[in-house]
Parts: structure tokens; sequence; C-alpha cells
């Protein structure tokens, strides 16, 4: 197992090193310049689009924007933002944070580029049912020459969509903040237990397609994220004098850190601070990695430009608002220096410092509805992948190969769970990013349009 976990964690270092680092940031950046920084201008229009406003029943496509979005952030408002940020600070400290904003920021120009041309080339399934994604619209817009990018993003989605670092971390707060300090015995057949319970909530509703994964998850999220602001708003008023001295170290710490614990990245600590908060941010939000597109190219809509400015919405709430609510947690109470713990469980310590007794079991509860949302998104995700590469009628295969990683999840260590998605997440972006990079000027003549349009 060492060196199967070696292995992993070579490789997901390989993958994220410098050339994926400028592909994402150097992409994202560009695209932000090459929009004129025009999506950022449309917010409160985008919040019209996401009430409905525009909402037109016969418009091609299978779900909602709301739905579609709530797609999209079940997967990534998650594990990603309660485990995934308590990674960054154990080994980055609080820079890390910094260079996840950043992460952000940029992500939400490559959320308005890749979800706009999931609507603009969308495809066709092999039952004929419309779809859309990377490999839809690099297929579509690139042409069928293309295809074999389009393969090589499904293939790598069969393991990056995977649920095994969510289920991992939801079984290990139950064992944290359940099971150790009630005095009930913990070990295979528990995780066992927990991973059989998930994946039995998880069939029901991956098995109803994708109206009832919209419907639930439609449902869940307002739900995750309103109950987590609270209960984190919660502890930052209980310590609110040590927010402005943690937030100011959040920038300073990004430029100068002094709490790197991590690999350094061309012989020095900044660029290693930098790759980590990146690679964490993108875990996120998963602006760039392809994954949002297969969901809001789902969505009812003729206007395309429409569906991205949704879409942007995703990594401010995720990154931006969500990501900075945990951090600051975990900051505030001290924990990051004080306790021994990782992933889960280090927020699980924050909580229980500042709101003893409770805080721990309000934290399961958010965590419980992160995890199980997110299982829900990724099994479409995965499907899809299955359905462009052996057709519709044989991703059932890929439905059983899903839950059975539910368990593996359940029963398996963090690193090379982190490690491994973390590997094919960095796969799934290298096609996402080069087809969106060719095909910005179609998106650009797009939003011009549409834009004009709104204007007159």
């Amino acid at each position: 197992m060492a060196a199967i976990d070696q292995f992993v964690a070579d490789f997901a270092s390989f993958v994220w090193g410098l050339p994926l680092l400028c592909l994402l940031v150097g992409g994202g950046l560009y695209l932000l310049i090459k929009s004129g920084f025009v999506p950022f201008k449309y917010g409160l229009h985008a919040i019209d689009v996401l009430r409905g406003k525009y909402d037109d029943p016969d418009d091609p496509g299978q779900i909602n924007h709301f739905q579609a979005l709530s797609t999209a952030l079940a997967a990534t408002v998650g594990m990603g933002n309660i485990a995934g940020v308590a990674v960054a600070i154990t080994i980055g400290g609080p820079g890390a944070i910094f260079w996840m904003w950043v992460s952000g920021i940029i992500g939400m120009s490559t959320k308005f580029f890749t979800c706009t041309l999931s609507i603009l080339y969308r495809g066709k399934d092999s039952s004929g049912e419309i779809q859309g994604g990377p490999m839809y619209f690099i297929v579509e817009g690139l042409g069928k020459k293309w295809k074999p990018l389009a393969v090589f993003f499904a293939t790598a989605g069969l393991i990056g969509a995977l649920p095994v670092f969510n289920v991992n971390q939801l079984t290990q707060a139950i064992r944290d903040i359940l099971l150790i300090p009630n005095g009930i015995q913990e070990g295979l057949s528990t995780n066992l237990t927990i991973g059989i319970i998930l994946l039995l909530i998880t069939s029901v509703v991956m098995l109803g397609g994708l109206t009832r994964i919209s419907k639930a998850t439609s449902a869940l999220v307002p739900l995750m994220v309103g109950l987590y602001f609270l209960s984190v708003v919660t502890i930052l008023i209980l310590n609110f004098d040590q927010v402005p001295y943690y937030l100011g170290m959040i920038f300073t710490e990004a430029f100068s850190p002094t709490h790197y614990n991590g690999d350094p990245l061309l012989g020095g600590v900044l660029g290693g601070i930098i790759l980590l908060g990146i690679r964490r941010g993108a875990f996120s939000n998963e602006a760039g990695i392809g994954t949002a597109p297969m969901a809001h190219g789902a969505a009812k809509t003729s206007e395309a430009v429409r569906e991205g400015l949704v879409a942007m919405m995703g990594p401010a709430i995720d990154t931006l608002i969500v990501c900075t609510l945990t951090a600051l947690t975990i900051l505030v109470t001290g924990v990051w220096q004080t306790s021994g713990d990782n992933g889960v469980s280090l927020t699980a310590t924050a909580f229980n410092n500042s709101l003893p007794g409770f805080g721990p079991y309000l934290l399961l509860v958010c965590i419980a509805i992160f995890s199980i949302s997110s299982l829900f998104s990724y099994s479409y995700y995965g499907t899809k992948c299955a359905s462009f590469l052996f057709g519709v009628e044989k991703k059932k295969y890929y439905s059983i190969f899903y839950l059975a990683s539910i368990i593996i999840g359940a029963i398996a260590s963090l690193d090379i769970i982190i490690n491994l998605i973390d590997g094919f997440f960095a796969l799934m972006a290298i096609p996402t990013m080069i087809a969106t990079l060719l095909l910005s000027g179609k998106v650009k003549k797009a939003a011009k349009i549409y834009f004009e349009k709104l204007k007159s």
C-alpha cells in the first residue's frame, strides 16, 4: 500500500506541475482579459436569469437554469470547501487562501466561457438526447478530427467523477464526531456500514436520472449553503476580535509564506504556495476542469451566453464565500496551529472549540448534506462520460462501478484518495482548457451579440 500511495502521489504531483498551472491560471487570465471583463458587469442580470425571468419551457434542454446551477454547485460546494480548505491551511498556512481566491476570480471567467460553449455546441448522445459538456463542444466546435481530445476528457472523467473523496471525508466525520466521542467501537465494519448506507441513498436518486438528481440538488443546495453560512457566521461573531488580524495575515502570508510546509516549486516556497492554492481552488470550484459544463449543458435555454452568466456565479459562491468562511473559522479558532488534525477533522475541532457540545453535530449535518448532494451530481458527470464513450445503453455498467467506489471511499486512506482525484481532475482540465482557448473567439462573438441585444 505504501508503494501505491507513493505512486499516486507522484502521479498527482507530475500532472499538477508548472505546465498545468500556466494553462489554468494563464488561460483563465487570457479569457478574463479577452472578455473585456464583460461578464462581471452583468451580475444582476445573471441573478434575474437564475430567478427564472427568462425561462421558456419550449427551449431545448432538460432542466432549468436554477436546477443546472444547483447540480453544478452540489458537486463544487462540498467537501472541497470543508476538508479541502483545511488541507490547504495545514500545508500552506493562511496565505494559501489568497491563491484560492485568485483561482476563484479567474475561475468565474473560465466558467463563463466553458459553460457558454456547452450550450453553443451541444451534441446528441447515442439515444438522440441533446447533451452538453467538454466532450461535445470539442467535437461539435472543433470538428471530428479533435475527437481523441474529447475521448481523453471523458476517459479521465470516469475516474475524476468518482465520489471517493466525499465519501471518505463523510466517513471520517461520522467516526470523529459521532462514534468515537460516544464510545462506539469504530473500524472496518462501521466504515463498511456507512458506505453501504450511502450507496443505497445514492442509488435511489442516481437511478432516477438527471431530472431526479436536479430536483434533489435544487432542494438540498440552498439548505446546505444557508445552514453552513449561519453556523460559520456565528463562530466568526464569537471570535470577531481575531477576524481582522487573520484577514490581514491571508494577504501577507500569500507573498511571504512563513507557515508553508509543502514542496517548493521552481526552488521557492512562493511558487509552492501558489500551486497549492490554485490546486485546492480548482478542486473546490472546478473551474476549467469541465464538470460544470456537463450540468449547464443540459439547461433549457437557446441563449448560450445566458447560461454562461449563470455558471459564472458558481466560483463566487463556492470559493469567494464558502471557502473563505471555512478558512476564517479554522484560523480565528487557532486550531490550525494547536491541533494535529487534518481535513474535515480540523474543521470539526474548530466548530467544537467555538460551539462546544453541539458544534460538531451541526457541522456533521452540513457535511452529510454536502457529501450526499455531491454524490448525486458526480454520478451524473460520470455516467455522462460513460455514455459518450460507450453509448447510453452501456452507462448502467458505469453506474455499478460508481456505486462500488462508494464502498472503497469509505475504507481507503485520505492521502491516496485526494491525490487520485486531484490527478484525474488535472487530466480533465487539459482538454477542457485547450478547447476553450481555441473556441474563445466564438464565445466573445456570441457575447457581443447578446449584450447588444440586451441593451436594445
